[in-house]
């Protein structure tokens, strides 16, 4: 794969999403080839699949049941956007990937940790170059998260509980793993957008 391979991954609120667009129209605006992307999702047959997982009642469907959902959406994300445009040499930046799955299904729902790498393993065998981490306090989040209220919420519904757990799984992953770049999310977006960008840069340099 010759193009670069970034994810921005954090809990619910964190305001990784804006920060993965900013990054994205700053490296066009420089002239770089940027696919943004996001998980679950990223190609039609993902899409479908993310309307199953993100929206209805919180038991809809078990950690167990969600693991398959979220790799088979992952494997077609992988093969009918990210391989391409990593082949093109784009830079790819994609709205969570795999971390998310260790998080909310391997830890934070149940002890499935292995359950999913092996899965990831098996049928994805990729990770990003580059992880950036959004973090902040698991309240702020879901309090920014419950204000922007829409159908995708189902998550956010498991509570306070749950975004604190996966919060100290992402700062626990982070510190496992080189490929990751801890953000301060509380911080003013303009800030926290060029602290990123810096990274960005040097990555590419």
């Amino acid at each position: 794969m010759a193009g670069r391979f970034w994810s921005f991954e954090g809990i619910d609120g964190s305001g990784k999403s804006t920060q993965a667009r900013l990054l994205a129209d700053a490296l066009r605006r420089s002239g770089h080839e940027v696919v943004l992307t996001r998980e679950p999702g990223g190609s039609a047959g993902a899409e479908e699949i993310r309307r199953l997982v993100l929206e209805g009642a919180a038991d809809r469907w078990s950690a167990e049941t969600e693991i398959l959902l979220f790799t088979a959406a992952r494997r077609d994300h992988l093969e009918k956007t990210i391989r391409p445009a990593l082949t093109r040499g784009a830079v790819v930046i994609t709205d969570r990937f795999a971390d998310s799955t260790r998080m909310y299904q391997g830890i934070s729902r149940g002890d499935l940790g292995q359950v999913v790498d092996d899965l990831h393993a098996l049928m994805i065998g990729v990770e990003p170059d580059l992880t950036f981490l959004v973090d902040l306090p698991a309240e702020m989040g879901l309090a920014r998260a419950q204000s922007r209220a829409g159908a995708e919420m189902r998550f956010e519904e498991m509570g306070l509980a749950l975004q604190s757990q996966m919060r100290s799984g992402f700062l626990a992953l982070a510190a496992k793993h080189p490929r990751f770049a801890v953000i301060d999310g509380t911080g003013a977006q303009d800030t926290i957008a060029a602290q990123i960008l810096a990274i960005a840069q040097a990555h590419l340099a």
